[in-house]
């Protein structure tokens, strides 16, 4: 089953996705006609793997990690399926990095490994756009715009085995398959509950393959997982200017 949200003029709806239609309380809401899908849900947080795909390692001469190695955006990044993004004025490297990411059903702490999977209500996809020359994480991926999720959720998949494919204006530029991973979602999702407190529709990016790269206004992403869906959205430009910092 899909699940999704859709922004209509009588505000957000949400529910199975039927032929096309957004059904909730009794009503059919057409996308494109009746509303835009809105992100797919409203998470507390936002928890993100990185360095997860032998591949990406091997690019980026990182070490292999021991332990999933993870950082949290904020719900501001959150960004819904088809939204512009506009390249943000302080950066001059922008990157994309197409990620699965499940979505927490309930409220939970301290996960079993064989626990994991039952909490899980469904998978997206998420874009971890990066500002690749600032510095540190949270100044480089945690900016308004930087976690574009969606298009739905999907209830009904085994994550351990899909293809994926970046396309940036129909140019593929990622491919991979989840089997790939270094820890794979149930592990990451156990490893991160003893640390933290989820809540329903937190949702847990577990990583890029290899290749992400950068784009400019005017550039179209296109995530697509087996099973899930494509999540596409497009860079817009920048609005405003940066505020300079000063001592």
């Amino acid at each position: 089953m899909r699940l999704a949200r859709i922004d209509t003029p009588d505000g957000i709806k949400q529910g199975p996705i039927d032929d096309g239609a957004v059904e909730s309380d009794g009503e059919r809401y057409e996308i494109g006609i009746d509303g835009t899908l809105a992100a797919p849900c409203t998470p507390t947080s936002i928890y993100c793997v990185g360095r997860n795909y032998t591949a990406t390692l091997d690019q980026m001469a990182y070490d292999r990690p021991d332990e999933p190695d993870f950082f949290i955006k904020p719900p501001g990044s959150i960004a819904g399926h088809r939204e512009k993004i506009p390249y943000p004025s302080f950066t001059e490297e922008l990157t994309y990095a197409g990620e699965l990411a499940a979505v927490i059903g309930e409220r939970c702490h301290r996960l079993a490994y064989e626990e994991a999977r039952s909490v899980i209500r469904g998978y997206t996809i998420m874009n971890d756009l990066d500002a690749l020359d600032q510095q540190g994480r949270t100044a480089r991926k945690a900016f308004v715009g930087s976690g574009p999720l969606g298009p739905w959720i999907e209830t009904d998949l085994d994550p351990t085995a899909i293809d994926m494919y970046t396309e940036i204006n129909g140019d593929k530029r990622q491919e991979s398959n989840t089997e790939l991973m270094l820890f794979d979602p149930f592990e990451i999702v156990s490893y991160l509950s003893a640390r933290f407190v989820f809540e329903p529709g937190d949702v847990i990016a577990f990583g890029s393959p290899a290749n992400p790269g950068t784009v400019e206004p005017g550039d179209t992403i296109e995530i697509t997982y087996d099973g899930v869906g494509t999540l596409s959205n497009t860079i817009a430009e920048p609005v405003g200017s940066a505020v300079a910092w000063r001592k």
